[in-house]
């Protein structure tokens, strides 16, 4: 199943598109909603763009082992961008949109970051505010036209390009000349990794490690020109960039841009993707969307749908037995195809193969309900020092509750404390100057991952949990946090959910809810309430959520069982500081934050 071509070098892979593919391809290399209508971007169209914004570059005196951030949402002029800096020879240092100025600055003073390229004003006034303080910062260029005449050294894009053109008729062949200089090992990014704990590291990846990477995808999972993925998780996050945009490009698919988080749901409807990385909260939501709608339905529709659920259930099941489907199995499930799955399909375009989850682990449950409705989710597990992924399943060999089995060329191995150890050509060369936590990470070639897992007996890779998230109760029993927390999320009444448990009698919990499945249950039960907030400090709600938690837990033991909780009025966020820009908990920074009402859970007790 390979890829158009076996690439070293990303600026190989822009070669072939510009050069070699794009010339015969019948369909555009992206999509983008202009004036409320998806149309197409050519392939030519994106040679000249990058190609005119590298020149441009050029112009202002960038040139090999240069650092430019790059700091947008995912669009086209993302992806320009990103191929220009590295056919220039140059690293690129990628930054979250949602990135605070001191988290800015913090990255470009430590990657010595030449220039930066923002997307609106928005993101360049967070720039303006640090630049003073960052010396190695000669030049600022917006893609957004925007007004710019008051500020020294800022550039639009699109005058950068003009002077791009200028310079390419001086200097023909300097783009060209630097692709060709483009080797395996030279440093690719810089990617600053947040973290839970601690200032942000940047994971210095080469070509080798991501193209590695990209064509072990290839060998597992077939992708052809005729695939259409649509973007919406972070370009800046190393899981969309190296297969929702590398490894579609390599493919010869096209690159469909979601408008913006919030209208994923319509954008799907719209582009049909057939391939799409997302994140299990993703899955959530969408889940809960449907038990919702399913709820407030007549108690004949919701039968129907809880029948076919069972049907679709037993007919997946079935189809991984020697014996396959019985005939009469086959028949309900086409009906309840046509009565049940379809209308959820309809909902992701029709046309979706597969989703690749990662990122998060995928509680085993959702990823039955979506396989039941004739939607497949590939979970798959790394990180962004192994450019990302170790393991994942496959489309013809998967196992939910798991992360699949190793990537090809990747060696994965269980240390005696329960650690996974990676190794191959995908590991990162360091943290850039920080030598102490490569030396902490990345012992004779292996990479400590940080994860604590097992391999089941067919091979299958399963994450237990993070090895810092370990804890251990007064009572000497340890609890890994995460199957829990993932255990109670599958509560439609519950939005995030963390356990307390380190070195206390027993474990007990935060709960941020879900407002609007509060507000119904209210409604329905005649709860009056003024503000949805009035509604966590109420008795009702709480017994209520007691009482959801109970169903939840009884297969948990003893020691692991939430004794306590507490409902927050207020959801954890990355602005918050509570999460990192991937969605992850900083359990820390939440248990500083909210230890009054932690300690009022323990009192008297310990």
């Amino acid at each position: 199943m390979p890829g158009l071509s076996k690439f070293k070098t990303i600026p190989d892979l822009y070669f072939h598109l510009a050069e070699v593919f794009g010339p015969k391809s019948n369909h555009g290399i992206f999509r983008q909603k202009i004036d409320g209508k998806y149309e197409d971007i050519s392939y030519a169209t994106f040679k000249e763009e990058t190609e005119t914004f590298a020149f441009g570059l050029a112009s202002l005196g960038v040139k090999r082992e240069d650092k430019v951030a790059i700091i947008s949402e995912n669009r086209p002029e993302w992806m320009y961008t990103d191929m220009a800096i590295l056919g220039l020879g140059a690293v690129d240092v990628p930054l979250y949109p949602i990135s605070t100025s001191d988290s800015i600055e913090f990255i470009l003073k430590n990657s010595e970051s030449v220039g930066i390229v923002v997307s609106n004003q928005f993101h360049m006034n967070k720039v303006l505010k640090i630049r003073e303080s960052v010396k190695s910062l000669k030049f600022i260029i917006v893609m957004n036209d925007i007004d710019i005449a008051e500020y020294k050294d800022v550039y639009l894009m699109k005058n950068i390009q003009k002077m791009g053109v200028e310079y390419r008729n001086d200097n023909p062949k300097h783009f060209n000349d630097n692709i060709k200089l483009a080797r395996e090992n030279d440093l690719c990014t810089l990617i600053y990794t947040s973290g839970t704990t601690g200032e942000p590291k940047g994971v210095m990846l080469t070509h080798k490690n991501i193209i590695s990477n990209v064509n072990a995808v290839h060998e597992i999972i077939e992708i052809s020109e005729t695939d259409v993925f649509l973007s919406f998780l972070p370009l800046c996050h190393i899981l969309e960039r190296m297969a929702g945009y590398y490894t579609a490009l390599s493919s010869g698919a096209q690159i469909a841009f979601a408008e913006s988080i919030e209208k994923v749901a319509t954008n799907l409807i719209e582009v049909k993707p057939t391939v799409m990385t997302a994140v299990p909260r993703l899955f959530e939501r969408i889940y809960s969307k449907i038990r919702k709608g399913v709820d407030a339905s007549p108690e004949k529709k919701q039968k129907i749908f809880n029948w076919a659920i069972s049907i679709g259930t037993e007919y997946q099941q079935a189809k991984k037995t020697e014996r396959g489907v019985p005939v009469g199995l086959t028949l309900k499930h086409k009906l309840a195809d046509k009565l049940v799955y379809s209308k959820i399909r309809e909902k992701t375009g029709g046309r979706l193969r597969f989703f690749i989850s990662g990122g998060a682990a995928l509680a085993r449950e959702l990823g039955e309900f979506f396989e039941a409705v004739g939607i497949l989710i590939l979970e798959g597990y790394g990180l962004t020092e192994s450019s990302p992924v170790i393991a994942v399943n496959r489309p013809y060999n998967y196992k939910f509750g798991t992360v699949g089995q190793t990537m090809p060329g990747v060696e994965v191995k269980i240390a005696p404390d329960g650690e996974i150890l990676a190794y191959g050509p995908n590991i990162m060369q360091g943290y850039y100057k920080n030598k102490k936590e490569t030396d902490e990470t990345i012992k004779n070639g292996w990479l400590h991952t940080g994860d604590i897992g097992v391999f089941d007996a067919e091979g299958f890779l399963m994450i237990t949990d993070r090895k810092k998230s370990l804890f251990k109760t007064t009572t000497g029993k340890y609890i890994a946090p995460t199957p829990i927390e993932n255990l109670f999320l599958g509560s439609k009444y519950i939005d995030q959910f963390i356990i307390i448990g380190d070195r206390r009698m027993f474990i007990t919990a935060l709960i941020v809810p879900d407002f609007e499945a509060l507000k119904e249950y209210a409604d329905a039960h005649r709860i009056t309430y003024k503000d949805p907030m009035e509604l966590t400090q109420m008795k009702q709600i709480y017994e209520m959520l007691e009482n959801d938690l109970g169903q939840f837990q009884r297969k948990l033991a003893g020691y692991e069982k939430v004794r306590k909780f507490t409902i927050l009025e207020k959801p954890f966020t990355i602005e918050g500081g509570e999460m990192t820009p991937s969605m992850k908990l900083k359990r820390k920074v939440i248990e500083e934050r909210y230890s009054n009402l932690i300690e009022e859970m323990y009192e008297g007790i310990e």
